[in-house]
């Protein structure tokens, strides 16, 4: 392998570009701010998709698609979602090229203007609530609990491999309900899937919350989330549950007939991840030397490496990993047997170290004589020998207890970087030499928020709803009276 990454302690910013590359995630594409998924990082993808995907239908949602292209109509209707995405729509104003007279090129034939502009979609309320106007007439027909998984774009200049990109991938669910309770209780049941598949999937610890007001995806009536900590001790929002109230409904007169035949709006809710969640995968658990996946993610759970120097040792070793390699898969895990003769051992187990594979594998011909196999796994740099006949009970229990122990150890880093604070002078102290979650009160206002944003780049991740007694106290800034501490933290 190549030098060495860069130390996350001295540039964790090039630390995390380095790994995205080497890694063999993603790279730039020649568009500016669109990325590239390479294989390796799209398998970790389709895993994500995989996992999710069954939890929305195991929740009684279905999979749809919606067109790419939102006309421009539609985005008008909502106001406050079209101030919110207006700054990040790209417009598709013609539908022809020609080329040009002078044999310079193409260029857009002036005649083939578009009667009405159409965005690229940023997001699919719009197109999708202008749909569900044709679909819904009476109570019988809600709810309505659609998914789909989609590309959108919103025009970043500045972007960051899978944490900010021009085009990203992801889902978005959007639900139709007849009363306010149930789009509420869809709009919460939904955050707790998004913070059961970061838990029990990413092996990431994650606080539920609402946005403040000015947090607020534009146009909804409150907006959920799942805030998760960095290495590097800044916030990712990894999740959104928007409660969308009428407010969709209402633009586009989405109204249906209850069971006294009176005529009411619709009560909506929307909800979504993205290929960000890539970057909190890997920002939150890898080192040094390389990702570290947990193994319900990783593409390849367990890898095996032969070490040997004649061919017909090679196929010794190969006739006993065979038998490993149907009891691994007969299991559901996954495996892979690196039998290339174009690269050393050491090489490949540096290799499967930076690409984060759980567990690796190694037998030679000693091990051949003895019955035996090495195991190694990747979070803790552990190894030890194990009998061949005793190996795939082993690794089963070992993924187990990787998966735990990735957890827990994220979990005891983000309660290390935790603090409470009602002091505004350590408050600004502790995001310069710490950064991490900090606790605090604030007196409500959106003033005062913005105030504290401005002077520190901190911005109020959330207000928790999994506190039982909310603690009062007075705002850190202003002295006003605050209900309960929210969470405080610089963020991608």
């Amino acid at each position: 392998m190549a030098k060495g990454l860069p130390k996350r302690s001295e540039d964790y910013s090039q630390w995390y570009n380095e790994l995205v590359k080497r890694a063999d995630l993603a790279e730039h594409s020649a568009i500016r701010g669109c990325m590239v998924i390479k294989p390796y990082g799209y398998s970790i993808w389709e895993k994500m998709q995989a996992a999710l995907d069954k939890m929305f239908k195991d929740t009684g949602h279905s999979n749809a698609y919606f067109p790419l292209f939102v006309p421009k109509s539609y985005l008008s209707k909502e106001a406050a979602h079209v101030e919110g995405f207006a700054k990040e729509c790209a417009v598709v104003t013609h539908y022809r090229l020609k080329n040009a007279e002078d044999g310079s090129g193409v260029i857009v034939d002036p005649e083939a203007k578009l009667e009405e502009e159409l965005i690229v979609r940023p997001t699919s309320e719009t197109v999708i609530w202008n749909s569900y106007k044709n679909w819904i007439q009476s109570y019988r027909d809600l709810p309505i609990l659609i998914n789909q998984w989609a590309n959108v774009v919103r025009w970043e200049m500045r972007t960051r491999l899978f944490l900010r990109t021009a085009e990203f991938l992801w889902q978005e669910g959007h639900t139709a309900h007849a009363t306010k309770q149930e789009a509420v209780e869809e709009t919460l049941q939904m955050l707790n899937v998004y913070a059961t598949f970061a838990e029990k999937f990413m092996a990431l610890p994650v606080i539920k919350g609402v946005k403040t007001e000015s947090e607020r995806f534009p146009g909804a009536v409150d907006t959920y989330c799942i805030e998760a900590l960095m290495q590097d001790g800044k916030a990712l929002q990894s999740g959104t549950s928007h409660f969308l109230g009428q407010n969709f409904a209402s633009a586009f007169d989405v109204k249906f007939a209850d069971k006294n035949g009176k005529l009411e709006y619709v009560w909506g809710t929307s909800w979504g991840v993205s290929t960000r969640l890539m970057g909190a995968l890997i920002m939150a658990h890898s080192d040094d030397d390389g990702l570290i996946l947990p193994p319900s993610l990783a593409p390849i759970q367990v890898v095996a490496v032969p070490i040997f120097k004649q061919p017909e040792q090679l196929e010794a070793i190969r006739e006993k990993i065979n038998v490993i390699r149907d009891a691994f898969l007969s299991r559901g895990i996954s495996f892979k047997f690196d039998d290339r003769d174009t690269q050393t051992p050491g090489w490949k187990f540096a290799e499967y170290e930076l690409k984060g594979v759980p567990v690796r594998l190694a037998m030679g011909p000693r091990d051949m004589e003895n019955g035996t196999i090495e195991v190694a796994r990747r979070d803790i740099r552990d190894k030890k020998t194990v009998p061949l006949d005793q190996v795939v009970d082993h690794v089963v229990a070992l993924l187990d207890d990787i998966q735990a122990n990735i957890y827990k150890r994220a979990l005891a880093f983000r309660e290390e970087n935790t603090h409470f604070v009602d002091n505004y002078e350590e408050f600004k102290n502790l995001l310069d030499e710490k950064g991490g979650f900090i606790w605090a009160h604030w007196d409500g206002t959106p003033e005062t928020e913005e105030k504290i944003k401005e002077e520190t780049k901190a911005t109020i991740r959330c207000i928790p709803i999994d506190t039982d007694q909310p603690e009062g106290g007075k705002c850190m800034y202003s002295g006003k009276p605050s209900k309960q501490r929210v969470l405080f933290a610089r963020a991608y």
